[in-house]
């Protein structure tokens, strides 16, 4: 439990609606016919205030996910609790490589082979440790959006492969449309699926994660075979 920093007035409604997306998301595994223990929430907590993070961590959700690294040092600071992953979901500089890989478990939005040569030499220099990385795909061809365009993905996970042995690539990450059109949102998670199968297929690797679905398209990314949703506004409201 996170002790020292009071998080009970934002405890009620996030609680419910931890609850409420955890609902949400049993439905529409059990739609897909999948197991919902293998779908992990994500707690998006970018612009949201210590406390608010705090109060989901004692309701129970260990996973999160911030865009900046100097956010999430920031915010480190202030964090006493045990047992809570983070994720890197933003763009990340390679200048802020060092201090992401002491931040973050995981670097999920890998978008270029430079990026990954940065993180490589920093992991290297612990040669015990491997490294989990996503990378992120640019599905939908938004010019707003990072990643990769799918044409390329290949490309680089076997450069990643091939130069980074400190790296393990955990699967592909992406972000839905901005469309109001659901089969559009749709079709974008089934590319990314069907690259991750056809990947899988190539380099003999497991890619066990598909982190894609927000908190307005997360039961279409479910499924569609996502295993990481990303939900802030469903869990924590308005951003502050």
């Amino acid at each position: 439990m996170v002790a020292d920093t009071d998080g009970a007035a934002y405890t009620d409604t996030v609680r419910r609606n931890i609850d409420c997306a955890r609902s949400a998301m049993t439905s529409a595994a059990e739609r897909s016919g999948r197991d919902p223990r293998d779908i992990a929430l994500m707690g998006v907590s970018k612009f949201q205030p210590i406390e608010a993070i705090c109060a989901a961590f004692n309701c129970g959700l260990k996973l999160f996910g911030e865009n900046r690294v100097q956010e999430r040092e920031e915010k480190s600071a202030l964090w006493t609790g045990d047992g809570a992953v983070w994720h890197m979901i933003g763009h990340l500089q390679r200048n802020k490589v060092r201090k992401a890989v002491a931040l973050f478990d995981c670097i999920e939005s890998v978008d270029s082979v430079e990026l990954a040569d940065s993180i490589e030499r920093i992991i290297s220099e612990n040669i015990e440790v491997l490294y989990p990385i996503l990378i992120e795909v640019n599905v939908s061809g938004e010019s707003s959006k990072e990643g990769v365009p799918p044409e390329v993905v290949f490309v680089l996970l076997e450069d990643i492969l091939e130069r980074c042995p400190h790296l393990t690539v955990e699967g592909f990450m992406t972000i839905g449309p901005n469309v109001s059109d659901r089969r559009a949102i749709r079709e974008s998670f089934v590319s990314l699926r069907n690259l991750r199968d056809e990947a899988r297929k190539r380099f003999g690797i497991p890619l066990p994660h598909l982190s894609m679905g927000m908190s307005g398209d997360y039961e279409i990314a479910i499924e569609e075979g996502s295993t990481i949703v990303r939900v802030g506004t469903g869990i924590f409201g308005l951003r502050h």
